[in-house]
């Protein structure tokens, strides 16, 4: 039995995907396999029998990924299971800056005793007045999941939509409009574009993407979105801009000390993918992914360690080794096999940085001995039989 614990509410639609060989367990150091959505994960001992984890989402700020990849646990996420809820979030957030729909509401709250409200309302309205989005420049950074459909939607929306990524997938390409203008020089969309919004991943390169500086380069009426991640954008910056006028607004999902209550921000408190088929999507994608790593041992959407996919084993058993990264580490283990007399009749071996995973079937099962040569050899992090 594989035994599988959620760290966070995990979407029943998901979890019934298991079969009847998993069990689940709420003790976290007996699990195999782990479920997690925003649990942090940085204080929390990895069990030396935990194989895999799954983040139900796309971000992994909360996973200890290099302490995952030397234990050789690998981690999954689900890029673009939440794209969908996002997106609407994302032209919503742009709804609300064009239209002062927020101010609106609060008036409202404000005068709801009020037996005059209807008539007030009509000499009150104006200070609410906004603008349209048809028509209006609409500046993406990142292609991805999440920016090609927020891209395509404004399309729709009659926006006039420029898509910056230098790294686009061809399958992201393929399902852009064609009408999207495809830019070379991110500083265009600083300069030109009345709405930005930004869909990268959170990185040590893109921390502070859209900076001062290029704040400086923008039009005074210009709206920034931020629904990827806080750090992505120089929040101080954006507050000094807008009191300066320098800015027209800041929508943003990260409730943090620095923008809330700062006028002409508004911030929703992380509701990106926070919809029920968001949730749903994102467990089931989550489950899928652990268990062909778990029966199979393909990899797809790890985050820390090379996708690596051969199907369904065909042959007497298959090996799973991920191991570091390093010179004639196929010839060890294969060399420890040879030595026992079993024939290697398929294998793949992928790196990823420091890391390497190779899938080894083979004509007759492996022993326990056998498995205790090759986990002997050194920086051999993991070995266990799929079958």
């Amino acid at each position: 039995m594989i035994k599988y614990t959620c760290l966070n509410p995990i979407s029943r639609i998901g979890l019934d995907n298991f079969t009847a060989s998993y069990v689940q367990t709420d003790t976290y150091k007996d699990a195999d396999i782990a479920l997690v959505r925003s649990a942090k994960m940085h204080d929390m001992e990895l069990p030396d029998n935990l194989l895999a984890i799954g983040r139900a989402g796309a971000g992994v700020n909360n996973i200890p990924l290099e302490e995952c990849s030397k234990k050789g646990i690998v981690v999954f996420n689900t890029p673009g299971a939440n794209a969908n809820g996002v997106k609407e979030l994302v032209l919503a957030g742009m709804l609300m800056a064009a239209r002062d729909i927020v101010g609106g509401i609060e008036w409202a709250k404000e005068e709801e005793k009020n037996p005059e409200i209807a008539k007030l309302a009509e000499k009150e309205k104006k200070q609410f007045a906004g603008t349209e989005i048809a028509g209006k420049k609409l500046g993406i950074i990142g292609l991805g999941a999440i920016g090609q459909l927020v891209a395509n939607a404004a399309i729709h929306l009659g926006m006039d939509v420029y898509g910056y990524d230098p790294y686009i997938s061809v399958s992201a390409a393929w399902n852009l409009s064609r009408d999207v203008h495809h830019i070379q020089d991110v500083t265009d969309i600083y300069r030109n574009c009345d709405y930005i919004t930004i869909h990268v991943p959170a990185l040590e390169s893109t921390k502070g993407m859209i900076s001062r500086e290029a704040i400086e380069m923008m039009k005074p009426t210009t709206v920034i979105l931020n629904y990827a991640r806080d750090i992505l954008v120089d929040e101080n910056a954006v507050v000094d801009a807008l009191k300066r006028g320098k800015l027209r607004k800041y929508m943003t999902d990260f409730a943090n000390p620095t923008v809330v209550g700062v006028p002409n921000v508004v911030v929703t408190p992380h509701l990106g993918a926070s919809t029920e088929e968001a949730e749903d999507n994102c467990a089931v994608m989550a489950v899928k992914e652990l268990m062909d790593f778990v029966e199979n041992g393909n990899i797809r959407n790890s985050v820390n360690m090379p996708n690596c996919d051969m199907g369904k084993c065909e042959s007497a058993g298959r090996l799973a080794i991920v191991h570091m990264n390093e010179k004639n580490m196929i010839t060890k283990y294969a060399g420890a096999l040879g030595n026992a007399g079993v024939n290697i009749a398929h294998f793949t071996d992928k790196s990823r940085g420091e890391y390497a995973y190779s899938i080894v079937d083979v004509d007759s099962p492996a022993t326990p001995e056998i498995l205790e040569n090759i986990r002997a050899i050194p920086s051999v992090l993991k070995v266990r039989v799929i079958k």
